[in-house]
């Protein structure tokens, strides 16, 4: 089947499959032809759509009458501004059933149903109102990704409390530079976790931490390397095990709190200055993820959710909000390529998985490594795989098809921190086209802006959202006039959301993601999305991974730049003539001469955040002697030394 505005597609949904899909069924109920169609009339008439959403999904709470007041206000639009209700109690609805399976590496593996997952809820409430917390108190969590994390999110949710987490991979200042800024009353840590078969001790880590956040009351330890943490090395800290415990048929308690009332505190990346502290709301979270999940995802009660975080990315909140659609939530914590690089496809079909959730930097590392789940593992559960966290290259489309399984849906998907969510993203009636995310999300006016903030098909430019929407964020955390709110977002076209992205509106309705706009290279005045070059040098089996940025050249100017491409190659591989010759012919044959480096250089490693990013500016900022701040933001910082005083670039 040939589309008769471009390419053919790589996957089309079984026809009687598309119609049972939830979004089938939702699209029919609104009396709409297409997913063209239902777009249309979900950002042309938002309170109808949203409306319908919350009676879709059977929403526990008040809705209220009113939909949505100063729609023409962005920011400034209020969704539900009577409405009562509370996340928690939403995740937490289903009486029976498996909540929670957990894999630590090939360590430790444990289950929770939903009755336990709803007793250890308990036991922490009653921990957090011993320790005065109420409605708008912060509860930070410095964990992995456990049963006790998503318990302690929902017994602070529950109370009306703000939950905010970093993982244990975070140091000492990276910590206290998020946790700092909020002040929480309880701090939940972790004894240690095990990382590609090694134990790591967190304990110091913890009494440092504990020590430093004075508004601390209570500090509580989950045991995982141990039965026994150390908890007398932090004063008034216990462990988790001895929390107290409710009597029988106790249930945890919910306090209905308005639409906007705070439910989480998500970080910015922090590479460039101390992070953005992003408030998130309980109505926004919980409508936004039940519409991703149920609508774009198709997940339905008892299906098996996976993807592979940790509590410092907003793909675990997302994960989180799973329970909401009645799934057994599949978390993982470790290395993703323990056990030979298996672990993961060794999870899925122990655990029957249905939607296998992962970042593109992980499609791209098992493709290099040759690995085939589709010979090795029985994946036939598996309907939905997901990818984020950078744009998938077409030949990780082509990997995933032809090496893990030819009948699913693969979608890409992408949105961030800021909106805890997506702006476009996968879809089970559409097509599935290579190198391309799928639409539009339901509900996001997304829009692609030049220069001069014309909107554009077919052409690159600026990720806007031109309409309000329910999970923009509540504000930032200390911005009391909302002054780095709204410069964060709406500065530069007045009244219109810019992401941040450099992408393209397809003529099938589909986004192409090029990087981040501040990222994007300008040489001789041509903009270049990075990720227009990745695609191309990592095809090559000799290349790892890549990173490319654009020095001002000649030095001390700053009105032109030269492309420099930064290789990290297979182990025992050095960088020759020869293989600069075929990275520059490789990009040169499948851009355009604009695309070719001026300088390829051979790096040890690629420095990244600790969700995995890849920090352009960072090394930008160190190739250009620039301060790069906030080094705990990143899971390697060594390897930014590399990229100081390089001498092959004073050429």
């Amino acid at each position: 089947m040939t589309d008769q505005n471009g390419p053919d597609p790589i996957w089309i949904p079984n026809p009687g499959a598309a119609r049972q899909t939830l979004m089938a069924r939702f699209m029919r109920e609104k009396g709409h032809a297409s997913y063209a169609e239902l777009w249309q009339w979900s950002v042309d008439r938002p309170e109808a759509f949203w409306a319908a959403l919350w009676a879709a999904f059977d929403l526990i709470g008040e809705r209220g009458e009113r939909i949505l007041v100063s729609p023409d206000k962005m920011p400034g639009a209020l969704w539900f501004p009577d409405a009562r209700l509370n996340y928690a109690e939403n995740l937490l609805r289903q009486p029976d059933g498996e909540a929670l399976v957990f894999w630590g590496e090939d360590k430790v593996r444990r289950r929770w149903s939903r009755a336990q997952l709803q007793y250890e809820v308990c036991r922490f409430q009653q921990l957090l109102t011993e320790a005065g917390v109420g409605p708008g108190d912060r509860v930070a969590g410095y964990l992995p990704n456990l049963p006790e994390t998503i318990a302690a999110m929902l017994a602070a949710a529950g109370l009306g409390a703000i939950w905010s987490s970093a993982s244990p991979d975070f140091g000492v200042q990276g910590v206290l530079d998020r946790f700092g800024q909020i002040a929480p009353k309880v701090l939940v840590c972790v004894d240690g976790y095990w990382y590609n078969g090694k134990a790591v001790d967190c304990m110091k880590k913890n009494a440092e931490v504990a020590m430093r956040l004075p508004s601390l009351q209570r500090t509580v330890v989950v045991p995982y390397l141990g039965p026994v943490p150390a908890v007398a090395t932090i004063p008034g800290a216990l462990s988790w095990d001895d929390l107290p415990r409710p009597a029988a048929g106790t249930r945890p308690a919910f306090r209905r709190v308005p639409f906007d009332h705070p439910l989480f505190i998500m970080y910015s990346s922090g590479t460039t200055g101390v992070p953005k502290c992003i408030v998130h709301g309980h109505g926004g979270v919980l409508l936004q993820h039940l519409k991703e999940h149920r609508l774009h995802g198709d997940v339905r009660h008892g299906d098996r959710l996976f993807y592979f975080t940790t509590c410092g990315w907003m793909m675990w909140n997302w994960m989180a909000s799973g329970l909401a659609s009645g799934a057994t939530l599949l978390l993982y914590d470790g290395s993703p390529f323990a056990g030979h690089g298996k672990v993961l496809f060794d999870y899925a079909q122990a655990e029957r998985m249905t939607h296998f959730g992962t970042s593109a930097k992980f499609i791209d590392a098992a493709a290099k490594i040759g690995l085939s789940p589709r010979d090795s593992h029985d994946l036939s559960p598996l309907r939905v795989l997901f990818s984020t966290g950078s744009p998938l290259s077409p030949e990780g489309f082509d990997w995933v098809y032809r090496e893990v399984k030819a009948d699913l849906l693969l979608a890409s998907i992408s949105g961030g921190t800021d909106i805890v969510s997506c702006f476009v993203l996968g879809n089970p009636v559409l097509p599935v086209y290579r190198g391309e995310i799928q639409c539009r999300g339901l509900g996001m006016a997304v829009a692609v802006f030049d220069e001069e903030g014309r909107p554009l098909q077919g052409a690159k430019g600026e990720l806007v959202c031109v309409r309000p929407f329910p999970v923009m964020p509540v504000g930032f955390w200390n911005d009391p006039d909302g002054k780095k709110y709204h410069a964060a977002y709406f500065e530069r076209f007045p009244g219109v959301w810019c992401h941040g992205d450099y992408c393209e509106l397809t003529p099938r309705g589909g986004v192409i993601i090029y990087g981040r706009s501040d990222a994007t290279l300008n040489p001789g005045g041509v903009r270049i999305g990075t990720a227009e070059i990745y695609r191309q040098v990592e095809q090559l089996p000799e290349v790892l991974e890549s990173i490319v940025i654009g020095q001002d050249w000649p030095p001390g100017r700053h009105d032109d730049v030269r492309v420099v491409l930064f290789v990290k190659l297979q182990p025992g591989l050095a960088l020759d003539r020869a293989l600069e010759d075929r990275i520059r012919a490789q990009i040169r044959a499948n851009t355009t001469p604009r695309h070719v480096p001026a300088k390829i250089v051979q790096v040890p490693d690629i420095p990244r955040t600790k969700s995995g990013k890849i920090v352009e500016l960072a090394v930008r900022n160190m190739v250009h002697s620039q301060p790069v701040k906030n080094l705990d933001a990143l899971a390697n910082p060594e390897a930014l030394d590399y990229f100081r005083d390089l001498a092959v670039l004073a050429d």
